[in-house]
């Protein structure tokens, strides 16, 4: 209203002193001018503004045969040209699919044990650079923990360990015991970091009491202890509640068809879905738990598991979704099981880097597997196994734990290194935030991608060469267009 009625006065001075007064005229004219020449340039600007977008992409660039580890690059510039290139990957944000929950690592035992033993000072640091996402920290946001001991723990526990032939059905000998050394006080630091992380737990196995094989590793759930056990999960969130840690979500048993590991525990298809339906569900109804519940967590190789569970109505309904760790089988099944199941959800949970490394190989395949593959095939978050080792890849656990597990990072008592799963994760975690849309870009041969929409509406696309040349291509949004390259091997993430 203040403008229109500035333009009214304007006109009235107009017409009184050009009628009136006409010697003045030339006065107020100029007067007329000055008033509304700011107004014509603010119209401009912000017009201009609107019509034209962000010109400049912003790259970050993995290459390792160069030793150039996700290294900001010179940014690019969109052009109208559009000749002589012959690859190009086509964006389109009218074409949208799953939503991104986040990328990060398994905060294992061992890595929280390795992290609590370095000073202060070197510690915040190494949190920091990991979990903020500002200047170069590469942002993980998402992290997965075990529920009790994993294999790479130091020893192996339960919540609820007990003299042999004990029993405690109403678990009042619970207690998160060897994780308040550790586990907790790390997640408790990253927190404080990243407050909207999110966490997931996974048990490894019961407690030995519930099992028919009264042994950490391998062996199966008693059925008489079905309900002990869901009440046993229920404990742990509302335990881990108290210390400050809200757990988003848990699956229901770490690779339930590989029971080698120590600890570990068989848990077939037909037994998750019974204990979902009949247990562990109705539990978290009653105690008013909105953790989400995930079944399988095991390789690719086997999609029939979690249809199978996802087929009974009666399991359905409380199930989340499905995890996929990728030691076995095709990426691409995954979405044989979100075309079975297309209301729920996938994740992918677990990958590792064999010691020593091999940094053109790992990232190499787990950029087209797990950063694209899995995200191409509908999972909601990568998580890369596991988050810290010291240089020996310890701790870990006798009779089964692994001895060759290399860690994003390998502690040296208050310094660090970088490892190939530390840059897989950046690729992504840094500006594929939590919220982000994954969007149509075309496949490529020997350009593996994706692309993304975050929650601010900037694009970011991740290209990997796979081919054994460098490689020169276009990117098209629209009717922008920018040129990019990448030596062989190379990685890149984009955004704009």
């Amino acid at each position: 209203m203040h403008h229109k009625q500035q333009g009214n006065d304007i006109f009235m001075y107009y017409k009184k002193y050009t009628i009136m007064k006409p010697k003045k005229t030339f006065n107020y004219y100029l007067l007329a001018v000055r008033l509304i020449l700011p107004y014509f340039f603010i119209f401009i600007n912000v017009t201009v503004l609107h019509a034209q977008p962000n010109k400049k992409i912003s790259q970050w660039m993995t290459d390792p045969g160069k030793s150039v580890f996700f290294e900001e690059q010179p940014t690019l510039s969109f052009t109208k040209n559009n000749v002589g290139i012959k690859d190009s990957i086509v964006i389109n944000d009218k074409e949208r699919f799953q939503t991104i929950d986040g990328f990060g690592f398994c905060l294992t035992g061992g890595s929280a044990s390795n992290i609590i033993k370095m000073n202060v000072t070197s510690r915040a640091a190494l949190l920091k650079e990991l979990f903020a996402s500002d200047k170069k920290n590469i942002g993980a946001s998402y992290l997965r923990v075990s529920i009790g001991a994993s294999d790479l723990n130091e020893t192996v526990f339960s919540y609820d360990d007990l003299p042999a032939g004990q029993t405690d059905v109403n678990l009042k000998k619970f207690d998160l015991g060897p994780d308040k050394k550790d586990v907790i006080p790390v997640l408790r630091e990253i927190l404080k970091i990243n407050p909207a992380i999110k966490i997931l737990g996974s048990p490894w196995s019961a407690p030995v009491w519930m099992k028919d094989n009264n042994d950490t590793r391998g062996g199966s759930l008693k059925p008489e202890y079905y309900a002990a056990y869901a009440n046993y999960f229920v404990r742990y969130i509302q335990e881990m509640k108290k210390q400050g840690i809200v757990i988003d979500a848990i699956t229901v048993q770490n690779e339930p068809l590989h029971p080698g590991n120590n600890p570990s525990m068989l848990m077939l298809a037909p037994d998750q879905a019974n204990f979902v339906k009949n247990n562990l569900g109705p539990a978290f109804a009653k105690a008013k738990i909105k953790t989400k519940i995930i079944i399988y967590d095991h390789n690719a190789d086997k999609p029939e598991y979690p249809i199978s569970i996802l087929n009974d109505p009666k399991a359905k309904k409380y199930i989340n979704g499905s995890a996929f760790h990728f030691y076995g089988g095709k990426i691409e099944a995954l979405s044989t099981v979100h075309a079975a199941h297309p209301d729920k959800n996938l994740y992918f949970t677990e990958q590792w880097v064999g010691a020593p490394g091999n940094f053109e190989r790992d990232i190499r395949e787990h950029i087209e597997n797990l950063i694209v593959g899995a995200t191409r095939n509908w999972c909601k978050t990568v998580i890369e196994w596991n988050l810290a080792s010291d240089e020996f890849y310890k701790p870990h656990t006798d009779r089964g734990g692994c001895d060759q597990c290399l860690g994003a990072v390998t502690i040296f008592k208050d310094s660090f290194n970088r490892n190939p799963a530390y840059y897989i994760i950046a690729h992504a975690a840094k500006y594929v935030r939590p919220g982000s849309v994954r969007i149509y870009s075309n496949v490529i041969d020997r350009l593996s991608n994706v692309a993304f929409k975050t929650p601010q509406g900037k694009f970011v696309l991740i290209v990997l060469n796979t081919s054994s040349y460098a490689k020169e291509f276009k990117v098209k949004n629209k009717e922008n267009i920018f040129t990019a390259s990448l030596a062989a091997g190379a990685t890149a993430t984009y955004t704009w």
